[in-house]
């Protein structure tokens, strides 16, 4: 379950052009989720207000970093072909499974974890504030879109790093991501071992949201939480149930079929949160599921990520 390799490390000034190419994560280190021991946990009651885009909704979205080729179909193409293919895939979804609306996101990675110390030493490069984040906004907002934030915190902490995030988060259609993949504790390095977040954390960025959804009176957020192994998430049955903020357990990791499927049962079924999200690789799920597949899932993916 590699990442493609890591590109070689680059100093950025504030002022790189928007078409030059970004330093991706670090690879990811080999590591296949098995679990063949533990039982499945209670299911959880999901508690949604009439105003939240789940469960009425299927989000289909697609992911990356337009000043990068290497971390997903959002910026290996260019944007005008993105987001029409991003249409299209929606409206197979659309006809897959006309129980649900399908609403289509862009899913921008706006804090890069990287295998250098760079500023502050915390393994994480900040792109570029608010004039990416702006573009791609314009973006979403043009086609009536959600967009979703996304942070890969390296040394920092997502504490940390969501705070510059929060003028963008007010947007009522602007959501959260958070990687526990290159989330390090002191002394390690993004791509030297996989990283892990807690039931703190992801609750930490609960109540942020949640304050916003109070303060601003609108509908409630989405916090998407990525994960393929079960260490990557601690704690998951003290991850609180608030009805302001949805969180979305997306299934991470690439390979065939049948692995997607064990990795999907290990995070997802086996440890129920919330709701469910599945990632799939245009260039590494070979075969790619099914529509047909996907939709067989328990419980069944109401966020689909590309990448």
């Amino acid at each position: 379950m590699m990442r493609p390799p890591l590109i070689a490390a680059v100093l950025f000034a504030v002022a790189l052009p928007l078409t030059a190419q970004l330093p991706g994560p670090p690879a990811r280190r080999p590591e296949v989720a098995v679990d063949t021991v533990r039982p499945p946990l209670a299911s959880r009651q999901i508690v949604a207000r009439r105003d939240a885009l789940l469960p009425r909704h299927r989000i289909i979205a697609y992911y990356g970093n337009p000043l990068s080729t290497r971390m997903g179909i959002l910026g290996e193409i260019p944007p005008e072909q993105m987001m029409a293919r991003l249409e299209e895939t929606a409206k197979r979804w659309e006809a897959a499974d006309t129980t649900r609306p399908v609403l289509r996101a862009l899913h921008l990675i706006v804090t890069v974890a990287q295998a250098r110390p760079g500023d502050g030493g915390l393994y994480r490069l900040l792109q570029h504030g608010d004039a990416l984040i702006g573009k791609v906004a314009a973006w979403a907002d043009a086609r009536g879109w959600l967009l979703f934030l996304d942070i890969q915190a390296g040394r920092s902490t997502i504490a940390a790093e969501i705070p510059r995030l929060l003028p963008w988060l007010r947007r009522p259609n602007v959501h959260l991501g958070i990687d526990p993949e290159f989330a390090m504790p002191p002394g390690k390095v993004p791509g030297k071992r996989i990283g892990t977040l807690d039931a703190s954390d992801v609750n930490h960025a609960q109540a942020l949201l949640a304050k916003l959804v109070d303060e601003l009176g609108i509908p409630p957020k989405i916090l998407v939480v990525h994960r393929f192994t079960e260490g990557m998430l601690t704690g998951e049955r003290q991850i609180t149930q608030d009805p302001r903020v949805q969180v979305v357990i997306d299934a991470d990791g690439f390979g065939a079929p049948a692995l997607k499927q064990n990795i999907f049962g290990l995070v997802v079924t086996r440890r129920p949160v919330q709701f469910a999200g599945l990632k799939l690789f245009y260039k590494n799920d070979k075969p790619m599921l099914t529509l047909a597949q996907v939709l067989a899932l328990q419980p069944v993916p109401l966020y689909i990520q590309y990448q």
